[in-house]
């Protein structure tokens, strides 16, 4: 149960059911129709195990009066003992039409539980089970010491007995209420053992529809109370960072000398009033922590260059870090171009900026260190190469990190407490989109800058929706491009074909696990498991796709002799070294390669303003963050660009949803918001968030208003002491917070 998370009286408490069956009133076998999940209650009237050419199915007749329903199992040897003639069991799953039997239903793979006898040692706990609506649960694995199996009838009968023990007089005083009164008469929550006692034993009466989708007043009430101490604890650290010492920054003519320098177009007037925020916080005396969100090409690395500039002009170093090695020395690259002719107004001298990253060779890294300890670097680029314990920092003013969701969270905050006497103001940039209520979650401590305007000159992007059939025209479009002076791009899910450890493929993967899970009625990959862990389907091995996928290295050779003879091709993916990379960048840079065959690799980072075309390969097999990203590579010049989306041979429904989002708008946040919908949060970022917290309760999907309610009454109960609410009440809230926050939320504290 402790790998489970499982480790008190109150983890078990708040291990929900994930849904519940009606065996209070249940419908008749002959009332039921093919199409939707269904409970069924009836008694076994045989069974058969069919030895099949490619699997064993177990096949088992239940009945209801003179009605019956077939129910089979792939691979169901396991189940050959299981039941016998006579038993009540309860089925839930997805009702079909038989195809043997006209006017007969059938199940595949449903859910089942063997019921108590009536006359069985085991009748004192029928009550549990039958007549009633009844909680499942997900298993929590393994067995006890005796050797019952840890499953939803084992938790009903254990969870049963603590509520019985708990309402004994004098008992409920080991669950103590964890809201002031006040609050909950307020916003109408019934107390804490109430709602509870509710969730697990719903009373008769209690509609369906609330149970399933988490909306009666018990789950209102605990999901009020996860978000509002997750927020309260996200408003505690505001106040300590409040009251945290920092570095109150100048702007004085010389700074503003300096950023009129550096200066390489007439910024947008979304450019001017982010830097105007974080100039404002940079003047504060209080470590300024910002997020500072730009769709791809916004512009966003000149303004954190700008704010670089305030701490440098005030004689502190800056440094930035960046997830990847292409792109740290790609952002090192282009401030050494911004700085390259700039003489700082202060010291009369150029600025020095250093690189360091981990592939360097071991004395250029020394060497960089040095200079970065020695206070000889008025700005250090690099990856996570920058929180090694070797690297000190002189002065440390102002840190910058670049696509924050791909670092864990104790890595931003690594870099925040190098050895400085001061704390260091901390600018985070991300050009992933994030939705309102991640934001709220994931970044709660940090204030937030949105540039939500394109730069003058950038020409919106064509994006076209085509098939695998007609290749031949899309590749005749590319070496028109290429004629015409352009580059392109051409993006493969994986790196050679017929590979099962390529991580290219995570997403493409979860939905194929996906569609094969709902063929069997199981619950998504995706959502499967407890506390947003991905469970390994059974049916993995079900799901074979009609064709194999077209990838990078395969393709490449294909193109280079085939339909794109005689231009010049490259070949980029995670496989190749930092060196075999960066040479590769390098030249498409340059423009010595015509055409870049790659993986997602180069979904960040990469600036090449004469590349017009982008061509996504097996587009359904993207997600929707990724695609954008990718989509933004291009349209960073003059010229007329285009994104053509190519898929293969099956579009799942969620696929062509994605697709026409793409077709149909740029906007980044509203594509964030449809991608958040489709894959859920601990999916969004396509590598799971390492400060996401893991609810137990609450989902960030259905909930957004309850969240925004929680937030609102954080900062009141923080900010403004109610007098309605009791000096012991406020006291046990942030003792609880204190408890809470610790236990569960400690990587989003850090």
């Amino acid at each position: 149960m402790a790998r489970r998370g499982v480790e008190t009286v109150e983890d078990l408490l708040y291990h929900l059911p994930f849904r519940y069956e009606d065996r209070l009133n249940p419908l008749p076998m002959g009332e039921l129709k093919a199409g939707g999940m269904a409970t069924v209650i009836g008694e076994v009237r045989g069974s058969v195990l069919l030895r099949t050419r490619s699997m064993p199915i177990f096949e088992m007749t239940v009945g209801q009066g003179l009605h019956s329903i077939k129910c089979m199992w792939f691979n169901g040897t396991y189940l050959q003992d299981r039941f016998k003639l006579g038993q009540m069991v309860s089925l839930y799953g997805k009702l079909e039409p038989s195809r043997s039997s006209a006017g007969k239903l059938k199940m595949i793979q449903p859910q089942f539980e063997i019921l108590p006898a009536p006359n069985s040692p085991e009748a004192e706990f029928v009550m549990l089970e039958m007549g009633r609506i009844v909680p499942v649960y997900e298993s929590l694995g393994g067995t006890t010491p005796w050797g019952a199996k840890l499953t939803s009838r084992w938790l009903r009968r254990v969870l049963w007995s603590i509520f019985e023990e708990l309402e004994e007089s004098q008992a409920a005083a080991k669950l103590p209420e964890t809201l002031p009164l006040a609050l909950r008469e307020r916003l109408v929550l019934p107390a804490r053992l109430e709602a509870l006692r509710a969730i697990h034993f719903p009373p008769a009466g209690t509609p369906m529809t609330e149970l399933m989708s988490a909306a009666t007043p018990g789950h209102r009430r605990l999901i009020f109370e996860e978000l509002f101490y997750l927020e309260l604890g996200l408003e505690l650290k505001r106040r300590r960072m409040r009251e945290r010492e920092g570095t109150a920054f100048q702007t004085n003519v010389k700074v503003r000398e300096a950023i009129k320098q550096v200066l390489p177009f007439h910024p947008t007037a979304a450019q001017k009033r982010v830097l105007g925020e974080i100039a404002g916080d940079m003047r504060r005396a209080q470590p300024m922590r910002r997020l500072l969100q730009g769709d791809v090409g916004s512009g966003k690395t000149i303004v954190a260059m700008q704010a670089a500039l305030v701490a440098i002009e005030n004689g502190y170093q800056a440094a930035l870090m960046a997830p990847t090695e292409i792109l740290a020395t790609q952002h090192y690259l282009s401030a050494r171009k911004l700085l390259g002719g700039a003489i700082s107004p202060t010291t009369g001298r150029p600025y020095r900026v250093t690189l360091l990253t981990g592939s360097l060779d071991e004395a250029t890294k020394r060497e960089a260190r040095g200079r970065i300890f020695r206070g000889e670097t008025d700005l250090a680029v690099g990856t996570h190469a920058l929180i090694e314990d070797k690297v000190d920092f002189e002065n440390l003013g102002l840190v910058i990190v670049d696509e924050q969701h791909r670092f864990g969270v104790q890595q931003r905050f690594r870099l925040m407490k190098k050895d400085t006497a001061l704390d260091p103001d901390v600018l985070v940039m991300t050009a992933t989109p994030i939705p309102r209520t991640l934001a709220l979650t994931l970044y709660g401590d940090l204030d937030a800058s949105v540039i939500d305007e394109l730069p003058p000159g950038r020409t919106p992007i064509v994006t076209r929706r085509t098939s695998e059939e007609r290749a031949a025209d899309v590749w005749e479009f590319v070496r028109k491009q290429v004629t015409q002076g352009r580059q392109a791009y051409i993006v493969y899910p994986v790196i050679e074909g017929a590979k099962d450890d390529q991580p290219e493929l995570d997403f493409a993967h979860d939905e194929a696990a996906d569609d094969a899970n709902t063929a069997a009625g199981k619950k998504p990959a995706a959502t499967a498991g407890k506390k947003g862990k991905k469970s390994t389907p059974k049916t993995e091995k079900l799901f074979t796709p009609k064709k194999p996928l077209r990838a990078a290295a395969d393709m490449y050779d294909e193109l280079r002799t085939g339909a794109l003879v005689g231009l010049r091709l490259g070949l980029l993916h995670g496989r190749l070294s930092a060196d075999d990379k960066e040479v590769t960048m390098r030249r498409f840079q340059r423009g010595d390669i015509d055409v870049l065959i790659a993986t997602t690799v180069i979904e960040v980072g990469v600036d090449v303003p004469n590349a017009s075309v982008m061509v996504i390969e097996h587009a359904e097999r993207f997600g929707l963050a990724q695609m954008h990203q990718l989509r933004g590579r291009v349209g960073r010049g003059a010229a007329r660009s285009y994104c053509i989306l190519m898929t293969g041979n099956k579009v799942s429904e969620q696929a062509e949803m994605r697709l026409e989002a793409m077709v149909r708008t740029q906007n980044g946040f509203e594509l964030a918001e449809l991608d958040l919908q489709q894959r859920g949060p601990g999916e969004f970022f396509g590598t799971r968030q390492a400060g996401l917290p893991e609810f137990r309760v609450a989902n960030l999907l259905r909930d957004r208003a309850m969240l925004e309610l929680a937030k609102s009454e954080a900062a009141r109960f923080a900010l403004r002491p109610d007098p309605e609410v009791s000096r012991e009440e406020t006291d046990a809230v942030w003792a609880r917070l204190k408890q809470q926050w610790q236990r569960r939320y400690g990587l989003v504290e850090a």
